[in-house]
């Protein structure tokens, strides 16, 4: 299960780990590169081991689905992780959602990490991260004032869209299953078809 990860083995030659909840970005550069996802959210480190393919089925079809309606068009940017998304106000440092778009404009640069707010991020849930995805970076994207927010559930084959409200906290614009399809707000027609995120 994704959890904070308390304790690393001691530098030889440099800095030691921070304690729990003063995590910034620089000691996330410091980590070894070992299969695992790391996140470090207010100051929190937490870790994830490498995603299983019923995770990542929906992430491929949900790239090729955004990359149509919203690169090809000249919308904006679609990134898949291992991204790292540098959320203001120290909100997380980095977070690397499933999969990203910024519309045109808010493009990240190519050369450096993305600072700032994206506009749709997703999240596919896994029995590691749905708690996390649900919750806690929930509420940062929340906070962050990121405008949509799509979880995706491999296990009940459902997805949920939420959108920012008028008091700045996330409302369900959808939540489709089998049979249905879902739409995006942040870029009107984008429509997706639940069931076929899920074939391989």
């Amino acid at each position: 299960m994704a959890q904070p990860a308390y304790k690393f083995p001691e530098e030889k030659d440099g800095p030691s780990w921070p304690a729990q909840g003063g995590w910034t970005y620089e000691d996330y550069l410091r980590l070894p590169e070992d299969g695992n996802r790391y996140e470090v959210i207010r100051g929190f480190l937490y870790v994830s081991p490498a995603p299983l393919p019923k995770h990542q089925f929906p992430v491929g079809k949900l790239i090729r689905y955004f990359d149509v309606f919203v690169s090809d068009a000249g919308l904006g940017t679609v990134l898949p992780a291992p991204l790292d998304v540098v959320l203001p106000k120290g909100i997380a440092s980095p977070v690397q959602p499933d999969v990203a778009i910024f519309r045109k404009g808010n493009e990240p640069s190519p050369d450096r990490p993305f600072e700032g707010v994206p506009d749709l991020l997703v999240e596919v849930l896994s029995s590691g991260t749905r708690r996390r995805d649900q919750t806690l970076k929930l509420g940062a994207y929340e906070e962050a004032g990121v405008p949509e927010y799509w979880l995706v559930d491999p296990d009940a084959r459902t997805v949920v869209v939420l959108v920012l409200g008028k008091d700045r906290k996330y409302i369900e614009l959808a939540r489709g299953g089998i049979g249905d399809e879902v739409e995006s707000s942040v870029f009107s027609g984008l429509r997706v078809n639940v069931a076929r995120l899920f074939m391989p």
